[in-house]
């Protein structure tokens, strides 16, 4: 077995916003994502922005990089590109998981087959899905590899999942959650954790399956947290939710990274990490979605709950070595900053109380959400 590459690729989801309105945009330009292509190949970046489900959705996918102060360079550049572009008509986009007040309902989707098939197939699940996510690469050439190191890494979702918060709201209502978007793409098929396979063939047998019975075309519908890529040699991470903060975004990627690395570097000295039950790791993911950062996750070894401040320092020091190897250590201890200054769920509900405390009504407070989501979505860039 060759050593992996561990090349880093980061694709993220931004919503469009009215910003007169501060509503989703129901009417996008249909050559918006035309015009946002355009620009970026003029910068020399072509081919590194789709259109989404939704209309009222873009994704940014920049190339494979080696590392991640190049994959945060490209990002940089793929936002302010996306916000000039969307800017000229009145736009704007953020970067969150889900728009504080704006209703589902009418929010067509791209007209594409592909996008208009999974509208017939899902019908009012799919129609509800107004989220985005984050979604990290992993580049893992060996295909059993790949499986081994997604059976171990389901342990850690939930760590970077509390860490990436952006969803608390939901239709104008603060839904007592760090992440709805989890509540929301849960109701979709083939979510969650992975089953646990025993090697590349099982799996591709499990999906050839539900091919073969006409359920699904290819092995880009397993939505699951954490999967294979159908289209790249990567282990994908997608549990995430999309950081406001590039700044976040990229220390979440990092620590991924590093992360599947640290992995890979125990099967190297015949070592492996525990595979716990999922119903155990459904215990995490559940507390990241309703807390976050703020009510700590079940340490397994200890059995009891842990802040999850020491968690990520155990982390931290686990993936060091391999964070140093990539060139990335820095951006790993960043995932501090996110325990010091919150996530965007946080900003979200400080902006809100904010408004209220200085006599604003709560339409307008959630207005004032979605100014602090536009700022936040290009600060730094």
């Amino acid at each position: 077995m060759t050593d992996p590459a561990f090349t880093i690729g980061v694709e993220e989801e931004y919503l469009l916003v009215d910003k007169a309105t501060r509503d989703l945009a129901r009417d996008p330009p249909a050559d918006l994502v035309a015009q946002t292509e355009a620009a970026l190949a003029a910068r020399g970046m072509p081919g590194q922005v789709s259109p989404e489900f939704l209309r009222a959705q873009i994704e940014v996918q920049p190339r494979v990089c080696s590392s991640v102060a190049d994959a945060r360079a490209q990002l940089a550049v793929l936002r302010k590109t996306v916000a000039e572009v969307a800017g000229r008509h009145g736009l704007a986009p953020i970067a969150a998981s889900t728009h504080p007040f704006a209703e589902w309902r009418g929010v067509g989707a791209t007209d594409r087959e592909r996008y208009r098939a999974l509208e017939r197939e899902l019908q009012g699940v799919g129609r509800r899905l107004v989220s985005c996510g984050l979604h990290v690469h992993g580049g893992i050439e060996d295909e059993e590899l790949r499986i081994d190191l997604m059976n171990q890494a389901g342990y850690f979702l939930p760590h970077l999942l509390a860490l990436s918060t952006s969803s608390p709201f939901w239709r104008g209502e603060d839904t007592g959650l760090a992440s709805y978007r989890i509540a929301i793409f849960n109701e979709l098929p083939r979510t969650g954790l992975p089953d646990h396979f025993e090697s590349w063939g099982e799996y591709r047998r499990q999906v050839d399956r539900l091919v073969k019975a006409g359920l699904i075309d290819d092995a880009s519908k397993m939505w699951w947290d954490i999967r294979p890529s159908a289209r790249f040699p990567t282990l994908e991470m997608r549990v995430t939710d999309m950081c406001t903060s590039l700044d976040h975004a990229i220390s979440i990627a990092a620590l991924y990274r590093s992360l599947i690395s640290m992995l890979w570097r125990l099967k190297t000295s015949n070592q492996r990490w525990r595979i716990y039950p999922h119903m155990l790791i459904k215990e995490n993911r559940w507390r990241a979605q309703r807390y976050g950062i703020d009510e700590g996750l079940v340490d397994f070894g200890k059995g009891e709950i842990v802040p999850v401040a020491s968690l990520v320092d155990e982390l931290i020091e686990l993936v060091r070595a391999d964070a140093r190897r990539l060139g990335c250590v820095a951006e790993v201890e960043a995932a501090r900053n996110i325990l010091r200054d919150g996530t965007s769920a946080h900003r979200q509900r400080r902006a809100f109380a904010a408004a209220l405390a200085a006599g604003k009504t709560k339409q307008q407070a959630l207005e004032a959400v979605v100014d602090e989501l536009i700022a936040a979505t290009v600060a730094g860039l």
